[in-house]
């Protein structure tokens, strides 16, 4: 599986939760990150919207024009078109360059074939034809399909979507073919760096329940620009703590190779990733009824008490989430010490839980045992 927020677009209404109510859910992605953001906020999510990319339009760079003008040169004999606004965008510079016609004369004299249904609609909106597209959305399709055709000593453009692909582009010269990139834009780091580094603050300290990633560029920003912090951000995910969902087995896989598990839909899709963490996230829900004969539900950043919901603070949630943990167990302030937040003092402890106390409106769900610690008090 894979995982790591934007404040609700207006106040929460609890009177009929949401599946995600309570939860707060990170987005890093930046060209259709409102459009997830909406999907997750639907559901009852508190969302994060921090891109750790941005998109520049490469219709002047020079990497397009070189590119372009190769295959004029050197048609290829297939074209894979991975992207809908990539492909637009390389035949609207195309035109500016004076390039339109023979470059769609070189591609129609080859075979094309589209990953999904945006980038068909995009081949057919330039007055071309597709040879075989793949309803699917996944590149993985794209290649099978490659190897079934054979492509050995084929030359194949691909049109790259944002990062360099070279596991894709690997994928198809292992097959004997000659891989040409075509970069129609490329991936750079945000003008304004705070909004991530909050977020990584945010996955460090485990205050977001899960971080959605709809590219592996995006991945591995985040991981540079955590920089020092990497490897705790990476602790939160690794167990557990933050979800990490992934669109596809492409943008999981940066996150695979560092040991994290990464949840992902069995098609990429921005849906299929909602409803991926909308029914994960649910799950890790803890329910217990107190000896006063209370009932607790706690969802990401919310207790619900008796079905009335009851927001708490980071330091007193994480408080009563270790209680639950521990079934009736009792905690040392120590112990309790661990789920606060970096540079707290058992001084923190207690006030933790005075405020979990006040929050809830229970003076008595916490019990203290004199010089043991703390145990909830369940029935």
């Amino acid at each position: 599986m894979t995982i790591p927020t934007r404040p609700a677009a207006s106040p929460p209404h609890w009177t009929e939760p949401g599946v995600l109510t309570g939860y707060t859910v990170a987005v890093t992605a930046q060209r259709r990150g409102g459009e997830l953001a909406a999907l997750l906020e639907r559901r009852g999510a508190r969302t994060i919207v921090a891109p750790t990319l941005r998109i520049v339009p490469l219709a002047d760079d020079h990497a397009l024009r070189a590119a372009t003008i190769e295959l004029l040169r050197d048609p290829p004999h297939v074209t894979v078109v991975t992207t809908g606004i990539g492909f637009q965008g390389w035949m609207d510079a195309a035109d500016g360059w004076g390039f339109g016609s023979r470059l769609r004369s070189v591609l129609t004299g080859g075979r094309i074939l589209s990953r999904g249904p945006k980038a068909l609609g995009a081949i057919r909106a330039a007055g071309l034809t597709e040879s075989w597209w793949a309803p699917s959305g996944d590149g993985r399709d794209v290649l099978a399909r490659l190897r079934a055709e054979g492509v050995a000593g084929r030359r194949v453009a691909v049109q790259l979507h944002g990062d360099p692909s070279d596991d894709y582009l690997s994928a198809i010269r292992a097959e004997g073919a000659v891989a040409i990139p075509v970069p129609v834009y490329r991936w750079t780091v945000p003008a304004d760096l705070a909004p991530v580094q909050r977020l990584v603050d945010a996955i460090c300290a485990r205050r977001v329940d899960a971080v959605t990633f709809t590219s592996a560029p995006a991945v591995n920003a985040l991981l540079r620009i955590a920089g020092d912090q990497a490897e705790e951000m990476l602790d939160s995910l690794r167990g557990g703590a933050v979800l990490a969902a992934a669109v596809g087995p492409v943008t999981a896989a940066p996150l695979e190779r560092l040991d994290v598990p990464v949840a992902r839909p069995e098609r990429s899709r921005l849906g299929a990733l909602v409803r991926t963490v909308a029914a994960l996230l649910p799950r890790r829900a803890w329910r217990v009824r107190l000896a006063s004969g209370h009932r607790l539900e706690l969802r990401g950043h919310i207790v619900f008490v008796d079905g009335a919901a009851r927001p708490l603070p980071p330091a007193p949630m994480a408080v009563l989430r270790a209680l639950c943990a521990a079934k009736g167990r009792v905690l040392s302030r120590a112990e309790l010490l661990r789920h606060l937040p970096r540079g707290a003092d058992g001084h923190a402890v207690e006030m933790a839980v005075t405020r979990l106390r006040d929050g809830l409106g229970l003076r008595t769900c916490a019990r203290t045992v004199i010089k043991r610690g703390y145990r909830l008090d369940l029935d």
